[in-house]
């Protein structure tokens, strides 16, 4: 399906699906709008919720660049309308709006959500026209670093409702746009745990990763950072902490995995350095990126969520638990909620290579029966709160409560 295509201005004045009868109602038609269907956590909530759409008998459209993820929303039942959604220019946002409302009006849309705001402002402008619900994701701390940014990020504060993935997002949205609270519906990221299940990824699997990275017959534990490669992810902090724990104590007995890559930007080049000067290339490794987070989680005795800034909500923090990982993480952000200090794993002050490397020393103290504990309290705790299939229902539930009407209806 194109944006362009000629079958959507043909039918642009029929509310409906051309080859459905008027007296069946069409299934729940769901439009999410993305710039790009890369592999962020915005991209990949994104997929998920269209294959629950899928799954619950309505239909979901992709309003998106395209990108790695588009193959897998296709093969979950959903459909991609390709446009230049990525788009900042202000006159090609005004143009986008036209382009979605002939979509809702050819589509029979009965909901917009939008999970980034240059293309929410088109998606926001293209729902008022069709008088359709328009839905917002309010996906990260957004900075407003110039004058006109926060009117520009209060798009995503527009929706009825405004989904906010944590409580730090939803006190945010509170303090910077004065959404009335009942009005913002929390719905935490979640875990895939069909994907992220010690279980499910057997031992082969993870000793063919730690084959690819040259580590197959290294007995030494584990501590990883996985996640791209830029400064506000903490790689710097971790490097810092571990040439502490080096000069504590002496020759290393466990390694650090740094996983992940810089897309280009060079980062990694100046992570390489600063491993050479603070002396750590023995253990300090960098592996680039990996195509199986799952197998590379399992192979961690500990896992690290160092981000300077605070995380909207932190997929990684999330993620390693449902592997049954202690986690380290700093101490802001949606890391408050979803670890819990001393029991799921520990919390430390933003940019603090001291406290970090206390940490590491800790969890590395820990015997090995005592760490699978607290990676068993944590599994629990985020299968009773972060999974994709809570995400997913609650998402759906607001579709629902928008729109007045039900999936099961059609």
């Amino acid at each position: 399906m194109s944006a362009s295509s000629s079958n959507i201005g043909s039918i642009a004045g029929d509310n409906r699906r051309p080859d459905r009868p008027a007296t069946v109602p069409h299934p729940l038609t769901i439009l999410q709008v993305v710039p790009r269907l890369g592999i962020g956590g915005v991209e990949r909530g994104t997929v998920e919720i269209a294959e629950g759409i899928v799954q619950a008998g309505g239909r979901a459209i992709i309003a998106t660049e395209g990108g790695q993820l588009a193959q897998k929303a296709l093969r979950a039942g959903a459909e991609i309308v390709t446009m230049n959604a990525a788009t900042k220019n202000p006159l090609n946002i005004w143009q986008n709006a036209g382009v979605l409302e002939r979509l809702i009006r050819a589509e029979g849309i009965d909901l917009v959500h939008a999970r980034s705001r240059a293309p929410a402002w088109s998606a926001k402008w293209a729902a008022e026209r069709c008088r359709v619900p328009f839905v917002t994701t309010y996906h990260g701390a957004y900075s407003e670093g110039f004058p006109l940014k926060r009117f520009y990020n209060a798009v995503m504060a527009r929706g009825r409702p405004v989904i906010a993935i944590s409580e730090f997002i939803r006190d945010l949205v509170i303090a910077r746009h004065r959404v009335d609270p009942a009005d913002i519906v929390v719905i935490p990221r979640g875990a895939d745990t069909a994907v992220f299940s010690e279980d499910m990824v057997s031992n082969e699997r993870a000793a063919a990763l730690a084959d690819a990275w040259g580590l197959l017959d290294d007995t030494r534990p584990i501590v990883m950072l996985p996640g791209r490669l830029t400064r506000w992810k903490g790689a710097e902090t971790l490097i810092d902490a571990a040439a502490i724990l080096h000069e504590r104590r002496g020759e290393p007995d466990f390694l650090i995995l740094i996983v992940g890559d810089d897309g280009g930007s060079g980062f990694e080049l100046k992570l390489r350095r600063r491993i050479e000067a603070a002396g750590v290339g023995d253990f300090v490794y960098l592996t680039g990126a990996t195509s199986d987070m799952a197998a590379a989680l399992k192979l961690a005795s500990v896992v690290i969520s160092a981000s300077i800034e605070p995380e909207a909500f932190g997929r990684v923090a999330v993620e390693a638990q449902a592997m049954s990982r202690p986690v380290i993480a700093t101490d802001h952000g949606g890391a408050r909620e979803t670890v819990v200090h001393g029991e799921t794993g520990w919390l430390y002050p933003p940019g603090d290579a001291a406290a970090l490397a206390a940490a590491i020393e800790l969890a590395l103290s820990l015997d090995p029966s005592a760490r699978a504990h607290m990676g068993m309290q944590a599994k629990a705790r985020i299968r009773a709160r972060y999974t994709v299939a809570s995400m997913r229902r609650a998402t759906l539930s607001v579709y629902e409560r928008a729109t007045g009407r039900l999936f099961s209806e059609a």
